[in-house]
């Protein structure tokens, strides 16, 4: 964004009147004028002008649902996740993988601990590549994947020694740019909202003069035909954005979630791990050094880790992965905010993610 064409800086006034005239025509037209109205209309001409493919047809067809989230457990937690097209699967499957194994032992052993997360980390990953798609166009087995038995032999493919190359897909046997918050009230109703436009500005396209930027989720889908998430007309792609809730003895415990493309559902398993198996607050299990898993053997590592657990790690066969040129290690490692509810006081405890802008404030 630019202000008399120089990049703005701190205490500038950036006004996007084009943007606010968009808001106050939704302020009165509601959704239809977005979807059957002028804003889809200005959205449509633009995008045919400069070779799109958008058309009336497709925004008003645009439906949304309710949709019933999908849950584990993890040593008396519920965690629920959005199903697919998301991949809130992937946080279950890595929670039933690492339930397995006696994390509690490896406290003062963060070489083990580390280890073991990617690995596990890795393994979910390579089903989460294979299954999730949009449930309208593709079967994914849900149950199945997230069934304690499908976790134990996953689980067995955990070297303790050494990082194993990416595993093939389990055999099921069926019978960016992304804002997030979390609010709960007095009576401990709770919302937990994710948003994103994916990529660095979404598509870095403004839509004419709409003042909208438009997303870039369809890089979500896949081009190999055979795949449950190829490209074709009305799907949705495989979409990275996941609130989340973990409940303790039918209760809601926290609300919570991590931006950050890739690393969502592995941040949401090494905050709870922190809480539960760490014993940490809710702020110090957000702030704690987070591994991300890339692919292949590649994990990005935060220096707070320490070297000598990273020089150890990358002697198992780990290679630690770097930024890309002018972005910050850190701001790739997610950005959390979370509203934990003490269970002996009904306290509301907030943390909010020392990498990123944010707070956790209280009304």
């Amino acid at each position: 964004m630019l202000v008399n064409g120089q990049p703005p800086v701190a205490g500038t006034i950036f006004v996007q009147k084009n943007l606010a005239r968009t808001f106050r025509t939704l302020a009165k037209g509601g959704r239809d004028a977005f979807y059957r109205g002028e804003i889809a209309k200005a959205i449509v001409d633009y995008c045919q002008k400069n070779g799109g493919f958008l058309s009336m047809e497709d925004f008003a067809g645009q439906k949304s649902e309710w949709v019933e989230p999908i849950s584990t457990t993890y040593k008396g937690y519920t965690l629920f996740e959005m199903p697919p097209n998301g991949q809130g699967l992937t946080a279950l499957l890595l929670a039933n993988i690492l339930e397995g194994i006696d994390l509690k032992s490896m406290k003062d052993d963060p070489v083990r601990y580390y280890h073991t997360l990617i690995e596990a980390t890795k393994i979910a990953f390579a089903d989460r590549n294979h299954y999730i798609a949009d449930p309208a166009f593709a079967k994914t087995p849900v149950k199945e994947l997230v069934s304690k038995d499908y976790a134990a032999r996953r689980r067995a493919l955990i070297d303790p020694n050494k990082a194993i190359d990416p595993p093939a897909y389990g055999d099921v046997r069926v019978g960016g740019d992304t804002t997030y918050f979390t609010v709960v009230d007095k009576d401990h109703n709770a919302v937990s909202f994710i948003n994103s436009l994916f990529q660095a500005f979404g598509s870095g396209v403004l839509a004419g003069d709409t003042g909208i930027m438009l997303q870039d989720r369809g890089a979500g889908f896949s081009l190999d035909p055979s795949h449950a998430n190829h490209l074709e007309p009305g799907k949705r792609p495989f979409h990275t954005i996941i609130p989340a809730m973990v409940f303790k003895d039918g209760n809601l415990l926290m609300s919570y979630g991590v931006m950050g493309g890739d690393i969502q559902p592995q941040a949401h398993i090494q905050v709870l791990l922190n809480l539960v198996e760490r014993g940490l607050n809710i702020q110090q299990a957000i702030d704690a050094p987070r591994v991300r898993y890339i692919s292949g053997k590649n994990v990005m590592l935060e220096d707070e880790i320490g070297q000598s657990v990273i020089d150890a790690l990358t002697a198992k066969g780990h290679v630690r992965a770097i930024a890309p040129p002018g972005i910050k290690y850190r701001a790739l490692m997610g950005g959390g905010q979370a509203i934990m509810i003490d269970t002996a006081t009904g306290a509301l405890l907030g943390g909010s993610d020392n990498r990123k802008d944010g707070l956790a404030i209280g009304y």
